[in-house]
């Protein structure tokens, strides 16, 4: 990495030319940081996203606040004010700007610690790190970053812009496209869960397919994402993974997805576009799930999905016997309220 030099004063007049909004108040104010309300000082930026958190624009110092049309007024009475008529969206690419204006940009070249294979296709621009390994056929695309420690398998891709930081593994074969972000430690390509029952043993099955990343897509830290069995596992554009996310073989996975912390998907499971999950929610093998659908937190998705909407559904574990009897008397549980009730009226 290059030596950070000195950021750039960042007037207000500077955030809406880049960004847009109308402000209202001193274009030369400086600012130095991004703040929450609670804490923002007078040099700080803050953003109000929510109208239930409006009691903190009484006490706030922030220099300035970014607000949605309805609390124009109540936030013209403290001062500088970013009017935009959706500030957790302005705050979100305000971020990206500011990122962008005060990160420390990355050199580009390969790192002499590096160990680079023949046949191997760095763009110039792109930027390896120490003590990375590219193997043989791997294509490293313009202004791509690789992070120290990653290493690229044979023949692997990545696309334009995007980054892998520390420690990432990207396998044979596999691909991520343009804009990406993955965090240290994820895996990309590791051999998905195949075995073969013989004789009280397990026979391993190779795992012949690759991974194919779309663009746009950011993976969590310690994110595993297996590769396919025969064909690859593939995630579309514009999806976003957060830490630690189980991703079995042969996965396929629509655009713009997202998924939080310690999901798991079992293999060969197929999810529609925009589909969200929660925190530990698990989804099982050879499903699917429509466009549109969405998980909520440690839901265990058994069957298929195939009306867009909201789901949920924890059950206490028990053996298996039991526990089928109960869940199936369960979803009828509505339907016997319904029938007590008109004996109840007949009585």
């Amino acid at each position: 990495m290059m030596p950070s030099a000195t950021p750039p004063a960042v007037r207000l007049a500077d955030v809406v030319g880049a960004l847009g909004g109308e402000l209202i108040g001193d274009p030369g104010i400086v600012i130095s940081r991004l703040a929450p309300l609670e804490s923002a000082d007078a040099q700080a930026l803050g953003f109000l996203a929510h109208p239930r958190y409006a009691s903190q624009l009484a006490t706030t110092t922030a220099a300035c606040v970014i607000v949605a049309p309805a609390m124009r007024e109540l936030a013209l009475a403290r001062g500088a004010t970013i009017v935009t008529d959706d500030p957790y969206l302005y705050h979100a690419r305000l971020t990206r700007w500011w990122a962008a204006r005060h990160r420390a940009a990355a050199a580009a070249g390969v790192h002499p610690s590096a160990v680079v294979e023949p046949g191997a296709q760095i763009d110039p621009s792109a930027c390896i790190g120490a003590f990375c390994y590219v193997g043989a056929g791997v294509v490293v695309s313009a202004g791509a970053i690789v992070g120290s420690h990653a290493h690229l398998g044979e023949g692997s891709h990545i696309g334009a812009q995007t980054r892998l930081a520390a420690r990432v593994t990207l396998g044979d074969r596999c691909i991520v496209g343009q804009r990406g972000i993955v965090h240290s430690g994820a895996v990309i390509g590791a051999d998905g869960f195949g075995f073969a029952p013989h004789q009280g043993q397990w026979e391993k099955i190779e795992q012949l397919g690759a991974v194919r990343i779309g663009d746009d897509v950011e993976i969590g830290a310690n994110t595993c994402i297996d590769r396919g069995a025969l064909d690859d596992t593939v995630i579309g554009d514009g999806v976003k993974f957060d830490n630690l996310i189980q991703v079995g073989h042969n996965v396929r996975i629509g655009d713009h997805c997202a998924f939080a912390g310690c999901v798991g998907i079992a293999g060969s499971a197929k999810i529609g576009k925009h589909c969200t999950a929660g925190g530990g929610a698990i989804i099982l093998g050879h499903l699917e799930l429509v466009d549109h659908v969405h998980v909520t937190a440690a839901t265990v998705i058994t069957r298929s999905i195939l009306k867009p909407g909201q789901y949920s559904g924890l059950f206490p574990f028990d053996d298996n016997a039991s526990w089928e009897k109960n869940a199936a008397t369960l979803r009828q549980l509505h339907s016997l309220r319904e029938r007590l009730r008109a004996l109840e009226k007949k009585s």
